[in-house]
């Protein structure tokens, strides 16, 4: 179980540091499916730093398991909200990419808790 929350993690952790970099970055392609659920701009740099944040957890985590998993548990909560965002609007276009992120962080969670 180690091996697969470490690949697990460092996976997640690069998915979520690269979200994290466009939304400071303004990109694009995450701002206007930000903006279209209706999350402010001024929201833009406290979820990436939520981002940042799980995904240096999940790393850390690999060296200490609890770190791991309160990280995941940050990340499945995280990305339960920005699904409540897509369905509160019927975004169904958007689902795909966290719904992606929620299993991911659920696999991370899971992972981390039997190899704990």
């Amino acid at each position: 179980m180690f091996i697969a929350y470490t690949v697990v993690a460092v996976v997640l952790a690069l998915a979520n540091a690269g979200t994290a970099t466009a939304k400071l970055r303004r990109d694009e392609r995450i701002t206007a499916g930000l903006t279209g659920v209706g999350v402010p701009g001024s929201w833009f740099v406290p979820l990436a730093l939520l981002n940042y944040a799980g995904a240096v957890g999940l790393l850390a985590g690999i060296g200490w398991r609890p770190l791991g998993i309160a990280a995941a548990i940050g990340l499945v909560l995280y990305f339960l909200g920005a699904l409540g965002f897509h369905l509160r609007v019927r975004d169904v276009k958007g689902l795909p990419v966290p719904t992606a992120m929620l299993a991911g962080s659920a696999l991370a969670l899971a992972l981390g808790l039997a190899s704990a």
